[in-house]
């Protein structure tokens, strides 16, 4: 019996979320035959945490709204360091991608008049999330996974990719481990499309589920693809903070955008003080901050957060616009969230950094590797605007799809190299051995050391501290080692996180340091404001020695015409 069985296909998707699953139906619409990997099972990827909506300018609601004022409010939370053809992109299809979903079948809630209704979201200057209740991702990835499973795109799940190939410069292959049956297969591919989700478990407190290690990230850092602004970490301003077995669970900014207020232990509106106009529903990186601040202040709750009320809307109103979030509370923590107030605090949720990615295409600097989704970087700049997430996988999704499809057209397959193979099965087999260091043991230290040093609040002690905890837990790596088989071996899955964990939380890292101001995300006690002279991007890419190289990039010249809708001063 051959060691590995060899999979075949034009496009190889890594990856089964929202982007991955739209790229794929793309891919099929274009001629193309699309393999589909999924790490954990069909139906359970990362999107489905996208509770509020999916922001797209049909101005239901509020007929003033429009592709212009959505690509400025883009612009604008991304302070300015948004690639901004990917902003206009997305501004101009959103809306199209909404509808197109409504045709696959997908159930919005209405307006009186039997339209998609749209809800306030932070940084939104309209109404303008589309929204099912607080589970539209949820309805999302079962509308996808509904076209998926009926045009028979082959998925294949409970499989971890350990290894990508090249036939000189170009994308060639990649070597899976099927957890379920402990065996190898060999894709072989003319195309990839990376659409694995972003990297929040590197963080202790964070609202990604298990899946998001950054797998995508190292996978294609190893093979030469560039990354792009890793330091920039969205900290979603409310997740749960208690009971500590939920800590960091999204608490949706839906109950923001349907009303809720914050107050401290005081009973003070808090965010009267720090953003007056805007106050709950301001910018992520402003609310998480202020949360922060009065954490910091004294005036918390006995578990580190603060209060989030949405009680004086009725049971019967917060029953239908928030179901998910009143059973979330009533069995997790106990708490009647119609009668009761929520105790919140800021959690890791979003990278808007990560492979760096050409704005029409999703093509990176590897001929025949593309990427769309949270992995894929750009679009967000500093600063990702509530809802951009779900109008980003299926927009660019769609586009990195098209583009893989018309790339196979004209691309030869590329060869995998027997020994190369060989090489790649042995180093997942070496870490099945007695007596090796315990990985999830590292893995706690590493996710505790970027929540302490890299988290809200920033500065070069603390960084270069997280630095040297990274660069030492990188030395041990290679003394990691469990003990059984192949099926389902946690451990096993465990010690090859690691080491993509390891590549993404250097690049954070590194980056961070690099960017002395402030912009967004990324604040630094150290460098409180932010500069022009950093209106570029930092690129992280792989050095011919293996170590990490950091280079900065200037923004492309924005058109005159698209100058005009966002704030002059910023591009005199």
């Amino acid at each position: 019996m051959a060691e590995y069985e060899v999979v075949e296909s034009d496009i190889l998707i890594i990856g089964a979320g929202g982007a991955g699953m739209r790229a794929a139906l793309a891919a099929l619409s274009n001629g193309a035959n699309a393999v589909i990997i999924s790490k954990s099972v069909l139906g359970k990827a990362h999107t489905v945490m996208a509770e509020g909506g999916i922001a797209a300018s049909v101005g239901n609601v509020d007929s003033k709204d429009n592709w212009q004022v959505h690509f400025s409010d883009t612009m604008v939370e991304g302070v300015y360091l948004s690639n901004w053809r990917m902003a206009e992109l997305l501004a101009k299809e959103a809306p199209e991608r909404v509808f197109e979903l409504e045709r696959f079948g997908a159930i919005f809630d209405r307006t009186k008049e039997g339209k998609i209704m749209q809800r306030a979201f932070g940084g939104h200057t309209y109404r303008r999330l589309c929204h099912v209740g607080d589970k539209t991702g949820l309805e999302i990835i079962r509308t996808l996974e509904d076209q998926i499973i009926h045009k028979n795109v082959k998925v294949m799940d409970e499989i971890y990719i350990t290894k990508l190939f090249k036939d000189g410069d170009s994308f060639s292959g990649a070597l899976g481990l099927s957890m379920r049956e402990g065996k190898f297969y060999l894709f072989k591919a003319k195309a990839l499309i990376i659409s694995t989700g972003g990297c929040g478990r590197v963080f202790k407190i964070t609202s990604n589920s298990w899946e998001s290690t950054g797998d995508g990230l190292g996978l294609a850092y190893k093979i030469g693809v560039e990354l792009q602004d890793m330091e920039m970490i969205q900290f979603h301003p409310t997740g749960m903070v208690y009971p500590p077995g939920v800590a960091g669970l999204l608490v949706t900014e839906g109950v923001r955008g349907e009303g809720g207020i914050l107050t401290n232990t005081k009973g003070e509106r808090f965010m009267l003080r720090y953003s007056p106009e805007k106050k709950e529903l301001d910018a992520r990186d402003v609310v998480a901050r202020s949360i922060y601040y009065e954490i910091q202040a004294g005036r918390g709750t006995e578990h580190g957060g603060v209060y989030l009320d949405i009680s004086q809307k009725g049971a019967d109103f917060i029953k239908k616009k928030l179901p998910g979030m009143y059973s979330q509370f009533k069995e997790f923590a106990g708490v009647d969230i119609t009668k009761e107030k929520m105790e919140v605090g800021p959690t890791v949720h979003y990278q808007m950094g990560g492979i760096k990615v050409e704005a029409e295409t999703g093509a990176t600097n590897i001929k025949g590797v593309f990427s769309a989704g949270e992995v894929a970087s750009g679009l967000h700049g500093a600063n990702r605007l509530g809802g951009n997430s779900l109008a980003d996988i299926l927009v660019f999704g769609k586009r990195t799809g098209e583009a893989a499809s018309k790339y196979v057209k004209n691309a030869k397959p590329g060869k995998v190299k027997d020994a190369d193979v060989a090489s790649a099965i042995n180093e997942v087999k070496a870490f099945i051995k007695s007596g090796g260091k315990n990985p999830n043991v590292l893995i706690e230290q590493l996710r505790e050391k970027m929540s302490s040093n890299v988290g809200i609040m920033r500065n070069e002690k603390d960084l270069q501290d997280a630095l040297e905890t990274i660069e030492s837990i990188k030395s041990q790596f290679k003394d990691v080692g469990v003990s059984g088989q192949f099926v389902y071996n946690k451990g096993l899955l465990a010690c090859l996180e690691l080491g993509n964990m390891l590549i993404a939380t250097e690049a954070i890292v590194r980056s961070a340091i690099m960017r002395k101001e402030s912009r967004g995300a990324h604040t630094r006690s150290d460098y409180p404001k932010k500069s022009k002279e950093w209106l570029k991007n930092i690129i992280c890419s792989i050095s011919a020695d293996g170590s990490m190289s950091l280079s900065t990039v200037p923004l492309k010249e924005m058109p005159v015409e698209l100058k005009k809708l966002v704030k002059p001063e910023v591009y005199q």
